[in-house]
């Protein structure tokens, strides 16, 4: 959410049309996954950029995810409604019809698979897959089970398996690589946030952690986070050893990355408070646009 926009909410003022198409998509979070995307393409190209295909890359990506933000608010509203992160959402407020925002959404979609297709019918199609997992799939599945989660992070790490595809139009060394960096790379983030918003879920009965005996927040999540963030480096080992063009010292400073954002999930699991919860959710911010800077510059 923008400052502008908090500080309209904080006053009591009413929200703008475009405020709310920008809480409908998820402006930031929408960008940021588009950064992603773009940021492999680069890694893929190399001196062989096309400014066309970035261009596409961009709008297109921006497109589907902001479609795929918009619908699951749309399938999510009575929940959202509940919960105080979300319940300012437009649709769950009430402030947007669900019929405005299915069409808006449906708009970007279009346009955003529009765009992809220009690049290569491979990127439109994972594009296309990566709405239907996170919108039809992962969004009802998180009322049932936790391994949603899981099943989130596929089309969660699609973004830069499309940014590969978009340059080189099929799938490479390189493309898988990132995605498994990418999917690794979500569940100590995901987990982190859900840590800190675990009243929330909890209340709107979203199964997004896993749980002890007594309906409290797994005491070995630190110790899960770490795990999955340590499953990164022999993925990106075995590449390196496989074949992928990298840098000796890229590779080493992914590893470095790696092994600190699996100190973080170390010390959720000794300290089991919101602050370490909190300083992981954070350093997975910085991780992966440091990451795919490595393998872009190395």
């Amino acid at each position: 959410m923008s400052q502008a926009i908090a500080k309209k909410i904080e006053s009591g003022l009413r929200l703008s049309k475009m405020d709310d198409l920008y809480l409908l998509v998820k402006f930031r979070l929408s960008l940021m996954v588009v950064i992603s995307s773009v940021l492999a393409y680069l890694v893929a190209a190399g001196s062989s950029l096309s400014w066309a295909s970035f261009g596409l890359l961009f709008l297109g990506g921006f497109g589907i995810t902001a479609a795929a933000n918009g619908i699951n608010q749309v399938l999510e509203r009575e929940f959202d409604s509940m919960m105080e992160r979300t319940k300012i959402r437009p649709v769950a407020s009430n402030r947007m019809k669900s019929s405005e925002a299915v069409l808006f959404s449906g708009l970007m979609l279009v346009i955003g698979v529009m765009c992809l297709a220009l690049i290569n019918p491979m990127v439109a199609f994972l594009g296309m897959l990566s709405f239907v997992l996170y919108a039809f799939v992962y969004t009802p599945l998180k009322r049932y089970s936790t391994i949603s989660v899981a099943v989130g992070a596929i089309p969660g790490a699609f973004p830069v398996l499309i940014g590969v595809v978009a340059h080189d139009g099929t799938l490479t060394l390189l493309g898988l690589t990132l995605f498994m960096i990418q999917f690794l790379w979500q569940f100590p983030h995901f987990w982190a946030i859900s840590f800190l918003s675990f009243d929330d879920y909890n209340n709107a009965g979203f199964k997004l952690l896993p749980k002890g005996k007594d309906g409290a927040i797994d005491k070995n999540l630190g110790a899960y986070s770490a795990l999955y963030s340590l499953l990164i480096i022999p993925s990106v080992v075995l590449a390196y050893f496989a074949g992928l063009d990298t840098a000796w010292w890229a590779l080493g400073g992914v590893i470095l990355m790696t092994l600190i954002y699996t100190w973080m999930g170390v010390k959720l699991q000794i300290e089991k408070n919101r602050a370490s919860a909190r300083k992981l959710m954070f350093s997975s911010f910085f991780y992966l646009p440091i990451v795919l800077i490595l393998y872009l510059i190395g």
